[in-house]
Protein backbone atom coordinates (compact mmCIF):
# COMPACT_ATOMS: atom_id res chain seq x y z
CA UNK A 1 0.00 0.00 0.00
CA UNK A 2 1.35 3.31 -0.99
CA UNK A 3 0.82 6.57 1.09
CA UNK A 4 -0.04 9.36 -0.73
CA UNK A 5 3.08 12.10 -0.01
CA UNK A 6 -0.01 14.71 0.70
CA UNK A 7 -0.68 12.22 3.61
CA UNK A 8 2.50 11.68 5.17
CA UNK A 9 2.30 15.25 6.39
CA UNK A 10 -0.38 15.44 8.79
CA UNK A 11 -0.12 11.46 9.58
CA UNK A 12 3.99 12.27 10.80
CA UNK A 13 2.51 15.56 12.68
CA UNK A 14 -0.49 13.87 14.49
CA UNK A 15 2.27 11.29 15.43
CA UNK A 16 4.27 14.56 16.82
CA UNK A 17 1.30 15.83 18.55
CA UNK A 18 0.25 11.95 20.48
CA UNK A 19 3.47 11.91 21.46
CA UNK A 20 3.47 15.27 23.46
CA UNK A 21 0.20 14.61 24.35
CA UNK A 22 0.57 11.61 26.25
CA UNK A 23 2.22 13.42 28.69
CA UNK A 24 -0.41 15.48 29.69
CA UNK A 25 -2.92 13.10 31.36
CA UNK A 26 -0.04 11.30 33.28
CA UNK A 27 1.73 15.17 34.70
CA UNK A 28 -2.00 16.00 35.28
CA UNK A 29 -3.37 12.39 37.12
CA UNK A 30 0.12 12.96 39.21
CA UNK A 31 -0.49 15.98 40.27
CA UNK A 32 -3.79 15.38 41.24
CA UNK A 33 -2.78 12.11 43.17
CA UNK A 34 -0.15 13.89 44.86
CA UNK A 35 -1.55 17.62 45.19
CA UNK A 36 1.74 19.26 44.83
CA UNK A 37 3.25 21.85 41.95
CA UNK A 38 6.84 20.74 41.99
CA UNK A 39 8.81 20.12 39.01
CA UNK A 40 5.83 22.46 36.86
CA UNK A 41 7.07 25.79 35.43
CA UNK A 42 3.27 27.96 34.74
CA UNK A 43 5.84 29.85 32.13
CA UNK A 44 7.11 26.70 30.45
CA UNK A 45 3.24 25.58 30.62
CA UNK A 46 1.77 28.98 29.23
CA UNK A 47 4.76 28.86 26.29
CA UNK A 48 3.39 25.39 25.60
CA UNK A 49 -0.33 26.42 25.23
CA UNK A 50 0.78 29.25 23.37
CA UNK A 51 2.82 27.33 20.85
CA UNK A 52 -1.05 24.86 20.43
CA UNK A 53 -2.79 27.87 20.11
CA UNK A 54 -0.63 28.93 17.58
CA UNK A 55 -0.81 25.74 15.63
CA UNK A 56 -4.34 26.01 15.79
CA UNK A 57 -4.68 29.41 14.58
CA UNK A 58 -2.17 28.41 11.57
CA UNK A 59 -4.35 25.16 10.65
CA UNK A 60 -7.73 27.64 10.72
CA UNK A 61 -5.97 30.24 8.30
CA UNK A 62 -4.89 27.83 5.92
CA UNK A 63 -8.29 26.17 5.85
CA UNK A 64 -10.41 29.33 5.45
CA UNK A 65 -7.53 31.15 3.20
CA UNK A 66 -7.87 27.94 0.77
CA UNK A 67 -11.59 27.28 1.10
CA UNK A 68 -11.25 24.02 2.44
CA UNK A 69 -12.06 22.26 5.50
CA UNK A 70 -9.80 22.17 8.76
CA UNK A 71 -7.53 19.40 8.82
CA UNK A 72 -8.46 16.48 11.15
CA UNK A 73 -4.91 16.89 12.96
CA UNK A 74 -6.56 20.35 14.07
CA UNK A 75 -8.40 18.59 16.79
CA UNK A 76 -4.83 17.19 18.38
CA UNK A 77 -3.90 20.42 18.74
CA UNK A 78 -6.81 21.11 20.45
CA UNK A 79 -7.15 18.37 22.55
CA UNK A 80 -3.33 19.05 23.54
CA UNK A 81 -3.97 22.58 24.61
CA UNK A 82 -7.11 21.53 26.24
CA UNK A 83 -4.84 19.31 28.91
CA UNK A 84 -2.14 21.91 29.05
CA UNK A 85 -4.76 24.37 30.16
CA UNK A 86 -6.21 21.53 32.68
CA UNK A 87 -2.55 21.41 33.63
CA UNK A 88 -2.24 24.97 34.26
CA UNK A 89 -5.66 25.04 36.39
CA UNK A 90 -4.13 22.55 38.67
CA UNK A 91 -1.25 24.41 39.00
CA UNK A 92 -2.64 27.02 40.01
CA UNK A 93 -5.21 25.26 42.28
CA UNK A 94 -2.31 23.56 43.94
CA UNK A 95 0.94 25.79 43.99
CA UNK A 96 2.94 26.29 47.18
CA UNK A 97 1.42 28.87 49.23
CA UNK A 98 3.46 32.34 50.51
CA UNK A 99 5.10 30.78 53.50
CA UNK A 100 6.11 34.24 55.02
CA UNK A 101 5.02 35.11 58.50
CA UNK A 102 4.41 31.20 59.53
CA UNK A 103 6.39 30.28 62.02
CA UNK A 104 8.95 27.46 61.15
Amino acid sequence: MIIESATIGPLLEAGMLICFGVSWPVDILKALRTRRTEGKSLGFMALILTGYISGIAAKLSVALSAGRAVEWVTLLYALNAILVAVDIGIYMRFRPRDSRGTAG
